[in-house]
């Protein structure tokens, strides 16, 4: 049987992605801690951590990976009817704590964000590196969102809920459209799923992911300041 490392606390390190487990697919470590910079250091290695509150802490590198490239994302017929109706006026970090608590409380086969996640990430927030996307409606209540990590130039995506049919979709088209813009090269999106694929996402090999985020991560974008100028241009484009 393999046996997978524990971390130290009190030591910043991850094994090799290689070393991950192929079943279940990617588990890499177990232990270490939420800091802000272990949670930091294992973004730019590929590695993120998924556990549930009777679990301890583990970490992961899937291979595949899913990734969606900003300028590849897909719009089906039935988004661009709702982006064309403006039916939400989307934001960026107007409202971290509150996506990061409805991503928790909305997900009906239970949730990986524990109270503790919640602390790190928006701990993470207040120091500029994770950011919310928000949808709202034309009541101004908050009905969608996302929120990730931004490392250099590759972001990437940890969870999103929808209140409201198409909500989370908008958000991501407006996040892949403004990171486009931001020359941003990736939205990770770890694991893949019917609704990431339509949307253009697509598995690469996890060498093949590891050799952009190293690309990617000490690059800067050419913004940083998180204040979303793109908008939908209108039904008749």
């Amino acid at each position: 049987m393999t046996s997978l490392p524990w971390l130290d606390p009190d030591y910043l390190w991850f094994p090799p992605t290689e070393e991950a487990l192929k079943d279940p697919d990617g588990l890499l470590a177990l232990g270490g801690d939420l800091s802000t910079e272990r949670l930091k250091l294992a973004y730019r290695h590929g590695i993120f951590p998924w556990f549930s509150d009777d679990q301890p802490i583990l970490w992961w590198s899937p291979d595949p990976r899913c990734l969606l490239f900003p300028d590849e994302v897909h719009i089906a017929r039935s988004l661009r009817r709702t982006l064309n109706q403006q039916r939400f006026h989307v934001t960026a970090d107007q409202a971290f704590d509150q996506v990061i608590r409805l991503c928790a409380d909305t997900r009906e086969e239970g949730t990986w964000i524990t109270q503790e996640m919640i602390d790190s990430y928006c701990e993470l927030h207040r120091q500029g590196v994770a950011h919310s996307i928000e949808a709202w409606n034309r009541h101004g209540e908050l009905v969608g969102g996302m929120y990730g990590i931004a490392i250099g130039r590759a972001f990437f995506g940890e969870s999103m809920f929808s209140l409201e049919t198409n909500a989370s979709r908008v958000v991501m088209v407006h996040l892949a459209h403004q990171l486009a813009a931001w020359g941003y090269r990736i939205i990770d999106c770890q694991v893949e799923s019917s609704h990431l694929l339509r949307m253009g996402a697509r598995c690469i090999p996890r060498s093949e992911f590891l050799s952009i985020l190293r690309a990617c991560v000490d690059s800067p974008p050419e913004q940083d300041n998180w204040t979303f100028q793109w908008r939908w241009p209108g039904p008749e484009v």
